[in-house]
């Protein structure tokens, strides 16, 4: 922590939570407005279904890519710079996929927001553990965790409203804005939560060690795993909505929003429980919760699909259901994971963002387009994701018992 923790942010606590979960939400914002402009895009830039897509892979790939170095950075640089830069290469992008004429140059310009995006995701963690203690800290991350599930349920209603009305270039317009308001808002309240006497140097031997020791460690990579690979049990429906809401269910691009408003009300909820437990249970058996909510959902969701045709009035519950589960649980995990190597928060934090975007990007890229048409194959695909955290957890848990066992 920084030792002069309790000065750096005077204001309610709320509202340091509202300004990093803004920054943690733009990421997935960025994809949510467009998904509903997919088909208008499509036919606007003379681009086929799996080119669209590409749009999606090369986003989330750049995403992963640079969580690379967006921890290391900020460990050495301190985590304003990295913010304030990665939401100025945000904007920049933002406008030139607004500019684009055709869809290499619409891939290009996503991948760069998605090279930049990732600063806001990785360094508001490893701020929450700068500045709180654990149990403090998982208050703050459940609170984050709500408030970030603001901006997926609004982005589909936006970006619908905007392309039916203005069309597909108003939505990156109106990314652009955004960006801009986001610079000048943590240009001005944004905190430097890293003490000069905790920055570590930044060197390509020592950064290497890093990557070697937290890559090494199984540790690490089972709870990265175990938060990041379940996140896709829902993600992929997010993913495949032109395809699930619009094809499947006969939803239209305004409706859209129906999917998106079940599972960020499942996020909210399930981080709403999550910061109300801090504290009172172990860790571990919070995310065991969490866990196992996600294990039931996903079997009654293949066996509805089996029994039963696909249909807007069921079909979405599964998702949102489990969206709660993995929410319950995901502030704890990353809590453990940014504790493992204290020196180290935003080598760690950037880390678990690559393990889990790459992950985004596998399912965006490969198994999206394979199950995207067929409702079975996506409950069936949504809970291979969860068995691979399940698994993971269940790995742990025998072989470190004493993770997660106390909160301090």
């Amino acid at each position: 922590m920084h030792p002069h923790a309790d000065t750096l942010w005077r204001g309610p606590r709320w509202t340091l939570a509202v300004l990093l979960a803004v920054l943690g939400m733009l990421g997935p914002f960025a994809i949510d407005t467009y998904l509903p402009a997919f088909t208008g895009i499509a036919q606007a830039l003379d681009a086929t279904p799996v080119q669209m897509q590409q749009t999606l892979s090369a986003y989330l790939f750049g995403f992963a890519f640079m969580n690379l170095f967006h921890g290391a950075l900020a460990d050495s640089f301190g985590r304003r710079p990295v913010i304030l830069w990665g939401l100025l290469v945000f904007t920049l992008a933002s406008a030139g996929c607004a500019l684009s004429q055709n869809i290499g140059q619409l891939v290009f310009f996503r991948a760069l927001q998605g090279l930049s995006t990732g600063a806001g995701v990785v360094v508001s963690r490893a701020i929450v553990r700068d500045l709180f203690p654990p149990t403090e800290a998982q208050r703050v991350m459940s609170q984050i965790t709500i408030f970030f599930g603001v901006a997926p349920a609004i982005a589909p209603m936006l970006g619908g409203w905007l392309f039916v009305h203005l069309g597909w270039a108003s939505i990156f317009w109106a990314l652009t804005l955004i960006g801009t308001l986001l610079l000048i808002v943590n240009w001005r309240q944004l905190p430097e939560s890293l003490h000069t006497s905790q920055r570590q140097p930044l060197n390509v031997r020592d950064l290497m060690r890093g990557y070697k020791q937290l890559c090494l460690d199984p540790r690490f990579v089972l709870l990265a795993l175990a938060s990041g690979v379940p996140f896709n049990g829902f993600f992929l429906y997010v993913l495949s909505s032109p395809a699930f809401l619009g094809d499947l269910l006969g939803l239209g691009p305004t409706q859209f929003f129906w999917l998106f408003l079940l599972t960020i009300g499942g996020i909210m909820g399930g981080a709403w429980v999550s910061g109300r437990l801090a504290g009172r249970i172990a860790p571990k058996r919070q995310i065991r919760h969490g866990l196992l909510i996600m294990a039931l959902v996903s079997i009654v969701n293949v066996v509805a699909n089996a029994l039963l045709p696909a249909h807007a009035g069921w079909a979405l519950l599964p998702v949102g259901i489990y969206a709660f589960g993995w929410s319950l649980m995901v502030p704890v995990v990353t809590l453990l994971v940014l504790d493992l190597y204290p020196q180290r928060r935003g080598m760690a934090s950037s880390l678990q963002a690559v393990v889990g975007s790459t992950a985004n990007g596998l399912v965006a890229g490969v198994l999206a387009p394979l199950v995207m048409h067929s409702a079975m194959g996506l409950a069936l695909a949504s809970g291979v994701l969860m068995l691979i955290g399940l698994c993971s957890w269940i790995y742990l848990h025998h072989h470190w018992p004493e993770i997660g066992r106390t909160a301090e």
